[in-house]
């Protein structure tokens, strides 16, 4: 069986493509590498932001779903995503950034050993900062060259998936048993797993919590996590290992950017193992990415109506100056 490499993406709702953008783009300098709609649901963006190359393990991705409320956290919901950074004098940075710019934050605190900053955005979407300044496994990406963050500070891929459940028994033993984690450390009530070649590229942190009521999705809040397989033999041996153990899947999905497979692991927890290609770089030049609407060859023919229903966002960024400060 060939397991699992690491987190491969995360997405998540927001209640605006548009500050969305703004926000990763000028705040955290993340490279929107694909404007796009949602593949089953064509009124709805899908923004993803990665490193320079749009490097599997590099990518946050974002649903704009029209009229949907603001979602509540609580316990059964993938809680937070952490993003890499090559040093604990980065976070030093980012603290100061994060203050200038009225970013809420949380300071640097520690965790299993790694130095981390939490923050929130406009919605109240929960992330973190983590250092690699002692990091080992999974490598991670490259920050993006002509962006807005000093190369040395800028973040370079995604680090730990937040996970907070009620029922921690039955996710631990279906974390190892069916996706092959191991358990590597406890804080308190947060345990930490890491599969592959580990590291902060290839890690999930539990948090056992029967107390909070039940989250609820709607924009602030995580829609699923995405994890590792080298291509689509592999996909199709998780295909069938996730029907051997019960799950009930999507079965094969070919998202044109990298190939699926979906399983509810969880009561509101959603999972899906990804390919690493065969990425973004196919239909827009390296320097203009994610500049125009790019749409998979079987929503081309739907182009003209697409582009009637989704409202223009302007991304060009090829013709900006950045300065990094």
């Amino acid at each position: 069986m060939n397991g699992l490499k690491g987190i491969h993406h995360v997405t998540a709702i927001t209640s605006s493509a548009e500050k969305n953008y703004q926000f990763f783009t000028y705040v955290l300098g993340m490279r929107l590498v694909k404007k796009t709609v949602n593949q089953d649901d064509i009124q709805t963006y899908h923004l993803f932001f990665a490193d320079d190359k749009g490097s599997a393990g590099t990518d946050m991705t974002f649903f704009d779903f029209p009229g949907i409320p603001k979602g509540v956290h609580g316990t059964n919901e993938i809680a937070k995503t952490s993003f890499r950074v090559p040093s604990d004098a980065a976070l030093s940075y980012w603290v100061k950034r994060f203050d200038r710019l009225n970013v809420q934050h949380y300071g640097i605190k520690e965790m299993f050993g790694k130095k981390t900053l939490s923050f929130v955005d406009f919605d109240d979407q929960q992330y973190q900062l983590i250092s690699d300044e002692h990091n080992e496994g999974v490598p991670s990406g490259t920050p993006w060259e002509k962006g807005p963050i000093p190369l040395e500070y800028a973040i370079t891929g995604l680090g730990p998936v937040f996970v907070r459940i009620a029922n921690f028994d039955y996710f631990k033993e279906m974390l190892e048993k069916v996706f092959e984690f191991k358990e590597i450390g406890q804080e308190g009530s947060y345990h930490l797993f890491e599969v592959g070649e580990g590291g902060n590229g290839a890690q999930v942190v539990v948090e056992y919590n029967a107390v909070l009521p039940p989250a609820r999705q709607g924009f602030g809040t995580v829609h699923h996590a995405a994890f590792r397989v080298e291509d689509r033999a592999v996909l199709e041996q998780w295909i069938t290992r996730l029907d051997e153990f019960g799950f009930s899947t999507s079965g094969y999905v070919n998202r044109h950017f990298f190939e699926s497979l979906y399983a509810r692991v969880a009561p509101q927890i959603l999972f899906e193992l990804a390919t690493d290609g065969p990425g973004f770089m196919g239909d827009e030049p390296y320097e203009t990415l994610g500049e125009k609407l790019s749409l998979p060859p079987f929503l081309e023919p739907k182009r003209e109506q697409i582009e009637k229903m989704v409202r223009p966002i302007d991304t060009v960024r090829s013709t900006i100056e950045f300065t990094k400060e």
